[in-house]
């Protein structure tokens, strides 16, 4: 078995971000990084995601956008 692609993701430049979810629920497909914080060492302790379609936010694991078999980078 192949292993799934690594999306490229910098901390630095989640916020704003477009994702698309592969699997999508609720009409909820596309994505946009609305909030990151970062503790004192720069590590990524909180990262929202909010559904552009219906405007629900939901706290995301920041490394799980590297999954390409659940997030793409941007918008398709």
């Amino acid at each position: 078995p192949t292993s799934p692609c690594l999306n490229r993701v910098h901390p630095k430049k989640l916020l704003g971000s477009h994702w698309t979810n592969t699997k999508p629920q609720n009409k909820e497909k596309h994505f946009e990084i609305i909030k990151v914080e970062f503790d004192d060492d720069q590590n990524v302790i909180e990262c929202i995601i909010q559904a552009v379609f219906t405007q629900n936010e939901y706290p995301i694991n920041w490394r799980d956008l590297k999954n390409s078999e659940l997030w793409l980078m941007g918008w398709k």
